[in-house]
């Protein structure tokens, strides 16, 4: 099926961007809303993403990786990208409290509705930082590195290992969740 999408996709037929965003949307709104923390940049951002996925379509490689991480790639770079910009950061410094602290609704993958919050709490502080920069606030690996002021060699080991302490805490218990962190945590790597 999704060789067959993907043919479609590259043909620039429109009703298989119609299907990929109808596969997708949920899990990615839920990745880019952990990074932008706000459900209505999520959603600019989230059709961002598909436009970029419409415009480079034939750039897909599946020799060089599943579907859905392309397309993860795509949407956590695009969030990333919003973030960086000037009227984020002032709307983040004028921002209520209420509005950063409130939750995701129900119709999207939220992370810490998969127990992945409670699974980074039971690591030690030296690893749950570094994930909480990477997964939940969108660092890059050199952005950690530079914040914390920790060799970028000591941030790859430690993400590799607590990537391997999260699979333990997961277990066969919430795949999905472990599988959308992992994702988000292997491009950190790359």
């Amino acid at each position: 099926m999704h060789t067959e999408l993907i043919l479609r996709l590259k043909q620039q037929d429109r009703t298989a961007l119609s299907q990929l965003y109808d596969l997708y949307s949920s899990a990615l709104y839920g990745v880019v809303l952990r990074i932008v923390l706000s459900p209505e940049l999520a959603q600019q951002v989230l059709q961002d993403t598909f436009l970029k996925v419409w415009k480079n379509s034939a750039s897909y490689d599946s020799a060089k990786g599943r579907l859905f991480t392309w397309l993860l790639n795509i949407a956590r770079n695009t969030a990333i990208d919003a973030t960086r910009t000037a009227h984020f950061r002032y709307k983040q410094k004028t921002e209520s409290l209420d509005t950063l602290v409130s939750r995701p609704g129900n119709d999207s993958i939220n992370p810490d509705h998969l127990g992945v919050r409670e699974a980074v709490e039971t690591l030690d502080e030296k690893y749950k930082s570094l994930i909480d920069l990477i997964y939940f606030k969108g660092y890059t690996q050199e952005e950690v590195a530079e914040e914390t002021g920790i060799p970028i060699g000591t941030v790859k080991t430690r993400l590799r290992y607590a990537m391997n302490e999260l699979r333990k805490v997961f277990g066969e218990t919430n795949t999905v969740a472990f599988l959308l962190m992992a994702e988000a945590l292997r491009n950190a790597l790359k």
